[in-house]
């Protein structure tokens, strides 16, 4: 395929003020946003986004999990179209970046060859994908999973919120759930831009990652049992302290990872402690340990080594321990066709850049199980997400969409 010329590039300053008009919408209450999945806000923004593909001559789908494709025609009937995209659900208190730069970026894409009056032989289809954040609605990854065949759509439908309301229930009721099959939809290819939500670009200096693979995880939730007893009264050799023995757990799980450094990570990031009193030795704690890397075999070594450390500590202390794996994915390889795309777009268009791993889940990442699929990223000012400080540059949106264009593009074929 042709690439687009050097000079074509997208409109920066248009990019920018889509993302500040969406921002408008569910807003935080420290200048991010809130605009949880299928919430009233959520489906304005679906609207507003519905508004501006139609306006940029696109055909909206929507599919019966909520995802939206919008669709530019090709000049081949027969040619499966070029995917791109992200999410517009936010975290509760989520920045104005994370999922919709991708999401308008793609948007970004359409309108450019609108403007530069270029057609591709491929389709181009922006895609919306439902409930990526998972913060409503477990797991994250929801709705692309089952496009992918990972989750049961049904299974789907039955996931409650806090307040009991489902998953189906509530797409139904802010009007947004298709009549589309869902994963019917075939890909010539998928790109997904994204802020990297980690500090390496900024640290480094440069101006796009090229996403090579996405780390795997494993979530493995560990139950320690002791004795409560009475802080003031009861002898140091006699306590069974559950808490104690969560502790030096918790300084393995650290250990771990760095011994398996550079690109494992691990912590525990959900603990709760019972009774959690102030004058009663816990009985009882609960964590959840997060180990993360792009290669499996070091996953399931973390894995082994947490199991029987955790369980020397508890022989030692007189204490009962269980463990129980309650989620995880393996590492991704985004396929080489696509991650050399990004790579030569970043290149040709002077900016800087360099691979990278991405330490999060992505739609892209359930995607890339049924097409070909890549990810160019961002910096985001101090690696900082989930978080309504989360900030980055104009400058840096457009340099993400300028190579978003130029992958897509020359992907979906540029015809002369």
């Amino acid at each position: 395929m042709a690439a687009p010329a050097a000079n074509l590039t997208i409109n920066g300053d248009r990019l920018w003020d889509s993302l500040m008009e969406m921002a408008k919408i569910g807003p935080g209450v420290a200048g991010g946003n809130n605009r949880q999945t299928l919430t009233d806000e959520d489906a304005e923004g679906r609207a507003l986004f519905r508004q501006w593909c139609e306006a940029a001559g696109c055909e909206m789908g929507l599919d019966q999990m909520g995802n939206m494709f919008a669709r530019r025609e090709g000049t081949d009937p027969d040619a499966l179209p070029v995917y791109v995209g992200s999410h517009l659900d936010t975290q509760p208190t989520g920045g104005k970046y994370d999922g919709v730069l991708g999401v308008l970026g793609g948007l970004e894409v359409i309108r450019t060859l609108n403007d530069l009056n270029i057609k591709t032989r491929h389709p181009i289809v922006v895609t919306n994908w439902t409930n990526e954040e998972g913060t409503r609605f477990a797991p994250a990854m929801l709705s692309s999973g089952v496009f992918a065949g990972i989750h049961e759509q049904g299974w789907a439908y039955e996931r409650e919120d806090a307040r009991g309301k489902t998953f189906g229930a509530e797409l139904e009721r802010i009007g947004w759930k298709g009549e589309e099959p869902v994963g019917q939809r075939k890909m010539h290819a998928f790109f997904e831009l994204h802020i990297e939500q980690g500090p390496i670009l900024e640290a480094e200096g440069k101006d796009i990652g090229v996403v090579t693979h996405g780390q795997g995880l494993s979530w493995t939730q560990v139950t320690i049992t002791g004795k409560e007893s009475h802080t003031g009264s009861t002898p140091m050799p006699m306590r069974k302290n559950a808490g104690l023995g969560m502790a030096r757990m918790l300084d393995r799980v650290d250990a771990i990872a760095w011994e398996h450094k550079p690109h494992a990570v691990g912590a525990a990031g959900h603990i709760d402690v019972y009774p959690n009193s102030r004058n009663v030795i816990p009985g009882k704690a609960v964590f959840t340990v997060d180990f993360r890397s792009p290669d499996l075999a070091v996953i399931e070594a973390m894995e082994e080594r947490l199991r029987e450390e955790a369980t020397e500590i508890c022989e030692q202390m007189g204490l009962e321990i269980a463990f129980e794996k309650v989620g995880g994915f393996d590492p991704v390889e985004f396929d080489k066709d696509c991650v050399q795309a990004v790579r030569d777009a970043a290149e040709r268009l002077g900016y800087s850049h360099m691979n990278l791993i991405s330490g999060a889940g992505h739609d892209a990442c359930w995607i890339n199980r049924v097409a070909p699929t890549a990810m160019v990223m961002c910096p985001c000012v101090d690696g900082l997400s989930h978080n309504e400080a989360e900030e980055i540059s104009k400058d840096w949106a457009k340099a993400g969409a300028d190579v978003l264009f130029h992958a897509v593009v020359e992907t979906a074929g540029i015809v002369e």
